[in-house]
């Protein structure tokens, strides 16, 4: 009955830095830093393509990428991936999936 109310299930995965790394292995995986240029200048994960999440042409730069790939997103703590993995949901990209804890979690090398 009141179906409405109840919270609606994540249209995107979340992942531990373990298993983000394991489904970076993908050879069609497409990786999204969402963080500002300048956080991005300063270490991204190898391979990254920087698209930040706050800038005004967002939706327009999504919608420019390949819908048919996995994406993979994630910032410094999560905060932002997790609504950058909304939006690019919502956008109509049927596997996206963030990392938890973001770049802070991160174990690997970073690129700088």
């Amino acid at each position: 009955m009141f179906d409405f109310l109840k919270p609606k299930p994540a249209a995107y995965q979340n992942l531990s830095p373990e298993q983000f790394a394991v489904a970076l292995r993908q050879p069609e995986a497409l990786l999204l830093d969402v963080r500002r240029p300048e956080e991005f200048a300063s270490g991204h994960l190898p391979g990254a393509l920087n698209v930040e999440v706050t800038a005004p042409d967002f939706a327009q730069r999504v919608a420019a990428l390949d819908h048919s790939r996995p994406v993979y997103v994630y910032c410094r703590s999560g905060a932002r991936s997790a609504s950058a993995a909304r939006q690019l949901s919502g956008a109509g990209f049927p596997a996206v999936a963030h990392l938890v804890g973001g770049v802070l979690d991160w174990p690997g090398p970073l690129v700088r």
